[in-house]
């Protein structure tokens, strides 16, 4: 069974994430989704709404799967049988930053590959942090965050 990590901190889950997870799908039997739980990290939204969110966003689909986790990636992709990572990018620097991820994964976990996917054209400038700014300021996300998503913020 082909299994796949989509990590993230999903603070919140964006269009563009949905987007990844969605392209992704038909390389897998399963894509887990993976909410990272930093404490060292100031989160808008509790680990608890983050997880209820993305389970809503992905409901629809049996073979996605939302968990929560906290340690490094790696250690959880280990745990849940996942030999594959997939990550969007939407730029140079997001490559440069993922490619070094992979490297160390890589040198951690031998039989794990990173895929990367471009992100699409009309979604390189949504990031969580572009859409939490705009949420604390009381401004409108409904593009931004998939419409399951909404009825949470």
């Amino acid at each position: 069974m082909k299994i796949a990590l989509f990590p993230g901190s999903f603070d919140p889950i964006t269009i563009a994430h949905v987007d990844i997870v969605m392209r992704s799908l038909p390389l897998f039997d399963k894509i887990v989704v993976g909410i990272g739980l930093n404490s060292s990290k100031q989160n808008f939204l509790s680990a608890e709404k983050r997880e209820e969110i993305v389970k809503s966003v992905f409901l629809a689909n049996p073979n996605i799967e939302v968990q929560t986790y906290q340690g490094l990636t790696i250690d959880f992709a280990k745990k849940i049988g996942a030999n594959y990572m997939v990550r969007g990018i939407r730029s140079a620097a997001d490559f440069e930053y993922e490619r070094a991820i992979a490297q160390i994964n890589k040198s951690m976990m031998p039989e794990a590959e990173t895929i990367l996917l471009l992100s699409r054209p009309e979604y390189s400038a949504i990031s969580s942090t572009i859409v939490r700014d705009i949420l604390r300021n009381n401004g409108d996300v409904s593009q931004f965050i998939p419409k399951e998503a909404l009825h949470f913020l």
